[in-house]
């Protein structure tokens, strides 16, 4: 699980981001559903296969979601409960607890007459950059929280840049709007 902190018009919306390694003697294929479930708070979130987002990370299989989000207030913290079903209907579920703690205020990132500044308390800071088309075309990893936007060495079709500021320790990050490089 991690914590995705977006920026919205009254203060940062939570998503939890929920992914698991799965493992069927049957492969992959032959897996149907996840759940997750936060019992104390009655709240289930179904993830269905042709739904889930899965990749592979350093030989292993990874399965799930980065929209795990509730209509009003944040998401609960505590003890959650996985549950995978295969397509035979056979089930595998464990319990885990998070707390997905914000230790950091919400960064925000602001591009002037060509200078860039982030205002950010997060360990780790990238740009996230995106063409005119609205397209993700690279990151950057910032080395200084300001300076010039010719010093980050863009590609000629970058047109916007979000910050992604993260605390991986802590399995939380801050995601914020687009702002124009131009």
């Amino acid at each position: 699980m991690q914590l995705i902190l977006y920026q919205g018009d009254t203060g940062p919306r939570e998503h939890f981001s929920f992914f698991i390694i799965p493992h069927d003697d049957d492969g992959l294929e032959n897996l149907d559903e996840l759940y997750l479930f936060h019992d104390r708070d009655q709240l289930r979130w179904q993830i269905k296969s042709n739904e889930w987002i899965s990749y592979t990370r350093e030989g292993r299989n990874w399965i799930g979601t980065r929209s795990i989000t509730v209509r009003e207030g944040g998401l609960p913290r505590g003890v959650y409960r996985a549950v995978l079903i295969n397509k035979g209907g056979e089930s595998t579920e464990r319990n885990f607890t998070f707390d997905g703690n914000v230790r950091y205020p919400f960064p925000e990132i602001h591009i002037t007459d060509g200078v860039y500044t982030v205002i950010s308390e997060w360990p780790v800071n990238r740009l996230l950059c995106y063409d005119s088309q609205g397209n993700y075309s690279a990151t950057v990893e910032l080395r200084s929280l300001s300076g010039t936007v010719s010093s980050l060495r863009l590609a000629s079709s970058v047109r916007t840049v979000a910050l992604w500021a993260e605390d991986p320790a802590n399995f939380c990050s801050a995601f914020t709007n687009v702002v124009s490089v131009r």
